[in-house]
């Protein structure tokens, strides 16, 4: 059965102005059911990340600012989200939510979070919408669990998974790919792994063309026995942030694709949502639910 990570505090109400972004986290599950896609036996209600599990990916010192809400202005800033304790607390959920999918994904195969690819999230800081990096809080926790020895990260949101790739730069068992629009937000990069620059207006050819070119040959040479999925559909043509050109249908071809290959290999897959930031909410939730429809079709 497909396993889905899914919590009422996902739909976490922003003060007008920062509400559409949260609106998929609602209406993303109901599209799944009314279709038929799962049932409500899919989802699962992740519990608040521990507080030792959050130190043993992030800085104490950030941690207690988020906790007691002492941010300063430039910091909340950044984030580009009003703070609150329900937003903090809304995290901790969503990054034990990949944790447990993780685990779930290794039982089934795949498991998918509703929210989470918070990859901007540093150690110390937070950005670009992201507070708690929850790939790299369940990467670290699967090392330190010995449930998994070589990890690779698939990040094909269109924003590059700076915060990811800084907090692993010093970590052998975790191989960082990105494959991003490169004229996009972050403006300074970080340097995973692996990363790989798009052209704006990438079309659903190249793009295709480039990661079946690269992920076979990564699992290759990485030879992982996990693997993260940041499944970003901030990469279609009609995103308001993104800059390339990617359809709905080549969306769902590099799903089915990713799925395909980690299941030829034998490989469990955790995938955290990502962006998407198109101007019409069907396009977004359509291209989300590619992901779960894909995932059901490839593994069940």
């Amino acid at each position: 059965m497909l396993k889905i990570a899914y919590s009422p505090i996902y739909k976490y109400s922003l003060p007008e102005g920062h509400r559409f972004p949260m609106m998929k986290y609602e209406l993303l599950p109901e599209q799944l059911l009314y279709e038929g896609t799962i049932t409500e036996d899919s989802f699962f209600h992740p519990e608040a990340l521990s507080e030792s599990v959050i130190l043993d990916t992030h800085d104490k010192v950030y941690w207690q600012k988020l906790k007691e809400q002492t941010l300063t202005v430039k910091e909340i800033r950044k984030i580009g989200f009003p703070l609150s304790p329900e937003l903090v607390t809304r995290g901790t959920h969503i990054s034990q939510g990949t944790i447990d999918c993780a685990r779930y994904a290794q039982q089934y195969g795949v498991a998918l979070n509703i929210a989470g690819g918070t990859h901007h999230a540093f150690t110390d800081r937070g950005e670009g919408f992201c507070l708690l990096n929850d790939i790299a809080i369940a990467s670290n926790y699967l090392l330190s669990q010995s449930l998994a020895t070589q990890i690779l990260v698939v990040d094909l949101d269109v924003h590059q998974g700076n915060g990811t790739a800084k907090i692993f730069e010093h970590e052998d068992r975790v191989f960082t790919f990105s494959m991003h629009g490169a004229k996009n937000y972050p403006t300074k990069k970080e340097t995973s792994n692996l990363d790989i620059g798009l052209p704006d207006k990438t079309e659903d050819s190249l793009f295709l063309e480039t990661l079946k070119n690269t992920l076979p040959r990564l699992i290759d040479e990485v030879q992982p026995d996990f693997i993260f999925y940041l499944s970003g559909v901030d990469i279609l043509a009609t995103d308001k942030l993104g800059r390339l050109s990617m359809t709905i249908q080549g969306s769902k071809e590099r799903d089915s694709f990713v799925f395909q290959t980690c299941k030829k290999n034998k490989i469990p897959v955790a995938v955290s949502m990502g962006g998407g930031y198109s101007e019409r909410l069907a396009d977004i939730i359509e291209a989300h639910a590619n992901t779960f429809r894909m995932a059901q079709d490839t593994f069940f």
